[in-house]
């Protein structure tokens, strides 16, 4: 009874919690505009577009990698480009934070040619976090993703911290009560967290983030006895002991380089890759969830462009709070 009463006082402290998160939310949303930039610089969207088009065509893993450091920098201190910045003698950023480190090369670089291409023509004027959260939206439709209008007018954070990172991002090892409480403290509920792991129907993640799973599940020699052990067994030739750090498996094993449903599917055959997507069937407070997104690509589409939404207004930053950076990496002197 003590438990179930526990049980009980963490959720309504959650709900509380999303509620005055969603309205501070629609609080900072009420500067935001599709059209902000209509007379500063009418073509934004398209210049962005262009530069993703060539970006994509050099590197197609640029696509899951920028919409990663779109959701990085969202979840720490605001969608504000905070994880773009580069660290200083004075000052260890964002994005040299542990959990930071595999952020894609290729993610930052379409990023600050974006952000090049759109100074050229309209100087000082937009910002990095509204470059970000455009070429996050452009670039997942260049893999069959669905598109989603874009509100603009972020301004770009004066600082960015290495600390403020810890709690705030989602980690492979935490459990699905854990992963709700930490989305739920950002506005978001349960049917937007799982329709945001959704993006794990591309990219890839690397060996250290799920070796427990194939070599040492609960301190033995044992698989995690959720995954399907023939996908185990190819996991263990990809990822041998001891491997190098940098080797990496895609996040969906059917469909790595399509932005589908898939990822849903390969839950319920157990082909998740990290314990946190397979969790995500097993736990009876998202296998509904997991099942409905499996079944209908459109209501997937449907929900995770709505939460992309909702995740571009976090923490956003007005003209008194921020600033347009000249470059994503450095702040104005």
């Amino acid at each position: 009874m003590l438990l179930v009463l526990h049980e009980a006082a963490q959720s309504a402290t959650g709900v509380q919690l999303q509620n005055q998160t969603q309205n501070q939310q629609r609080q900072q949303q009420q500067f935001l505009s599709v059209d902000y930039y209509k007379r500063s610089c009418p073509d934004v969207e398209k210049i962005v577009h262009q530069v993703m088009v060539q970006k994509f065509r050099e590197a197609p893993v640029a696509a899951a990698g920028t919409l990663r450091i779109f959701f990085h920098d969202c979840m720490v201190q605001g969608c504000d480009a905070s994880v773009l910045a580069a660290s200083t003698s004075r000052n260890k950023a964002e994005k040299d934070f542990d959990i930071n480190l595999s952020l894609p090369g290729d993610g930052f670089d379409a990023v600050m040619r974006a952000k090049q291409a759109v100074e050229n023509r309209c100087p000082r004027t937009v910002s990095c976090a509204d470059i970000l959260a455009i070429a996050s939206r452009d670039l997942i439709g260049m893999i069959g993703g669905p598109f989603w209008p874009v509100k603009k007018g972020r301004k770009d954070s004066y600082t960015s911290y290495a600390a403020r990172v810890p709690g705030n991002l989602p980690s492979s090892k935490n459990t699905v009560s854990e992963l709700m409480h930490l989305f739920s403290s950002k506005g978001f509920t349960t049917e937007e967290m799982v329709a945001l792991a959704g993006a794990h129907t591309a990219g890839f993640a690397h060996c250290k983030e799920f070796n427990d799973r194939i070599y040492n599940w609960k301190n033995t020699s044992r698989i995690d006895p959720t995954m399907n052990p023939l996908y185990a067994a190819n996991l263990r030739l990809a990822c041998p002991r001891n491997v190098d750090p940098t080797i990496v498996a895609n996040l969906d094993v059917t469909t790595s380089k399509k932005f589908d449903n898939v990822y849903y599917q390969n839950l319920q055959k157990g082909l998740g890759l990290l314990s946190t997507d397979q969790a995500l069937f097993n736990d009876p407070q998202t296998k509904p969830l997991v099942n409905r997104f499996a079944a209908s690509q459109e209501q997937f589409f449907a929900a995770f462009a709505s939460a992309m939404q909702k995740l571009g207004s976090i923490g956003v930053k007005s003209a008194s709070q921020g600033n347009i950076r000249i470059n994503c990496a450095a702040f104005n002197q």
